[in-house]
């Protein structure tokens, strides 16, 4: 993966700027390490995402820090050191001469000095910024030496003040996207929409969930991907009304639809798309008009994306047109006030209709500010993603709609003017997919 020193440098200045407007501190953020799946066998590596937005470094094990005190800004990383023998076996590390030289870090030093040398870096502190209760082992670690510098106040030393989370300060930053974020973001969203046009063609009566998946995940990683951003779903028939349903051996069947939630991981941004398409290539007029109804909705929500505008407000928009398209399709009764009132809506709808993305697919951010739900800003990319889901065991609905669930999503940039919807390529209209999915 290649690394743009200026890039990370830049983020971390913003950062230094921030600790430093809180009265300093130092900053902890430890890479990920290594997962055993089996035996002597480790999962794919993924590198946590804070580490990463502020080095570019895809290694696993050690730490960064970023120490804002008395006016001196310092980089630290700790690192694996080189190892002929080692890097014959996984590969080649940069080790601790080229965290200098290429990540730019002022200092850096082998892992194996971490508990010899972090205490030195906390000493005298006035706050130390660190996430506890992410890794069981960090938290041990950070908890020792703490008491170790509250142990030595008499011959001088002395524990941080605070303890805080840095996302206060890093998460903030990462919530609004730079130029190269977004340009990793389109990446995702190229061979996402790759993927998504492969599903419907090859989604046809007879072919398994898990073909469906092979086909979507062929498309992330032979245009240069990672692979999924997440677990994709690929859910036929009654399993299409499970939220985070995986790929399974159910066989798609004509007469039902099929739902794909899926997307490409592209220099570690994913993309997060969801279309839903009929396995016969046509959808039965219930079918078609529980979908009409559900993108007539999902567009007014994507339009309603500007500076200003607010993911709650977003949410009780999708809420009121579902659930007036609802009591028109004779699935609720009552008035919408009532139906939102007593949340009976929620029998159909019952997730949220945004979510941040980024570098996670759940990105991080605040969603709520001083109480409030916070306004977008340009830069901000956001999930729209109502759906409708009619239980197979609903037999107060009508049994031509029972186990179908319908969700479209897409991914949209917050821009000056108004939005972007990145995945806007994707087909979701009905005669668009329905000529995709021609059998």
């Amino acid at each position: 993966m290649t690394i743009d020193p200026a890039l990370h440098a830049a983020r971390r200045a913003r950062v230094f700027e921030a600790l430093e407007a809180r009265g300093g501190g130092v900053m902890l953020v430890p890479a990920a390490d290594e997962k055993l799946r089996n035996a002597d066998n480790e999962y794919v590596f993924r590198q946590d995402s804070d580490f990463y937005w502020l080095t570019g470094f895809d290694e696993p094990q050690g730490c960064l820090l970023l120490s804002a005190r008395a006016g001196e800004r310092r980089f630290v990383l700790f690192v694996r050191p080189r190892d002929k023998e080692k890097e014959i076996w996984n590969g080649r590390r940069l080790g601790v001469e080229g965290a200098t030289a290429v990540l730019l870090a002022d200092e850096a030093h082998d892992v194996s000095a971490l508990q010899e040398k972090l205490a030195g870096f906390l000493d005298g502190a006035a706050t130390l910024w660190f996430k506890l209760g992410a890794d069981a082992a960090w938290d041990e670690r950070v908890l020792r030496l703490l008491v170790e510098l509250r142990a030595g106040v008499r011959t001088g030393r002395r524990a941080p003040g605070a303890v805080v989370e840095p996302g206060r300060v890093l998460h903030e930053l990462r919530l609004v996207k730079d130029q190269a974020e977004l340009g990793l973001l389109r990446k995702a969203v190229d061979l996402t929409a790759e993927a998504h046009l492969a599903a419907m063609r090859d989604g046809w009566a007879g072919r398994h969930e898990y073909q469906v998946q092979s086909e979507i995940e062929y498309a992330f990683r032979r245009r240069g991907g990672s692979g999924p951003g997440y677990g994709t779903i690929v859910a036929t028939g009654a399993n299409s009304t499970i939220l985070h349903y995986r790929a399974g051996d159910a066989v798609l069947a004509d007469g039902d639809v099929c739902l794909v939630d899926a997307g490409g991981e592209y220099g570690l941004y994913t993309a997060d798309v969801t279309r839903t398409f009929p396995v016969s290539g046509t959808f039965t007029r219930p079918q078609a008009e529980l979908y009409s109804l559900c993108l007539a909705v999902q567009k007014r929500a994507v339009e309603a994306v500007r500076p200003g505008a607010t993911i709650d407000g977003i949410h009780d928009l999708t809420v009121r047109g579902l659930t007036e398209g609802l009591i028109a399709m004779g699935l609720l009764s009552g008035t919408p006030e009532e139906r939102i009132a007593d949340k009976a809506f929620r029998r159909f709808y019952m997730h949220r209709t945004s979510h941040w993305l980024g570098l996670d697919v759940h990105d991080v951010g605040d969603y709520q500010v001083e109480g409030a739900s916070r306004p977008l800003v340009p830069g901000m990319v956001l999930t729209i993603e109502p759906g409708l889901y009619v239980a197979a065991d609903d037999e107060q609905a009508p049994a031509a709609l029972r186990g179908v669930g319908i969700r479209i999503e897409d991914d949209v940039l917050v821009t000056a003017e108004g939005h972007q919807n990145l995945t806007q390529a994707i087909p979701k209209e009905i005669g668009d997919m329905e000529a995709v999915c021609v059998r």
